[in-house]
């Protein structure tokens, strides 16, 4: 995985495009565990600007609040991106096959908080966590991505 890249990708996903140092950690570390493709989509990134360097670059600038994407580092980042797309095959599409947008429903991303069906569900805390006390692994941005009803119903 490449470090700068990634972390140029994650800035631009938050919506004011700034982030905490420990909302950087969690979200690499997720990254880190997804496997090879993550790996593999960073490094033909990185391919694209040899010399990436963030910081001596001004892509990305640091205060007391965290991390934060400049407009040069959006600009970079598209340019990776834009030249990345041009490569990369795009998957066939058989004139034949039956259109099925209208009878396929759009799956809502998983929240952090949600289960996989197939582990098993831990106990129950004896004293819940207040509302107001963020967990250590959170972010910043809280994310609507739907309830747990919607999901499995």
């Amino acid at each position: 995985m490449n470090l700068q890249v990634t972390i140029l990708k994650l800035l631009v996903s938050y919506p004011n495009g700034a982030a905490s140092l420990d909302a950087l950690k969690c979200d690499m570390a997720i990254l880190a565990k997804s496997g090879k493709d993550w790996s593999e989509r960073t490094r033909r990134l990185a391919a694209r600007v040899p010399d990436l360097n963030i910081f001596a670059m001004k892509l990305v600038e640091r205060d007391s609040c965290g991390w934060h994407i400049t407009e040069k580092g959006r600009a970079v980042l598209e340019y990776m991106e834009s030249l990345v797309q041009v490569v990369e095959p795009s998957p066939a599409v058989d004139a034949d096959a039956p259109e099925f947008a209208s009878a396929v429903c759009e799956v809502p991303p998983i929240t952090p908080y949600a289960r996989r069906r197939t582990q098993g569900k831990s106990p129950q805390r004896r004293h819940p966590r207040p509302a107001s006390e963020p967990s250590s692994c959170q972010s910043d941005v809280k994310h609507d991505r739907g309830s747990e009803t919607e999901r499995s119903g």
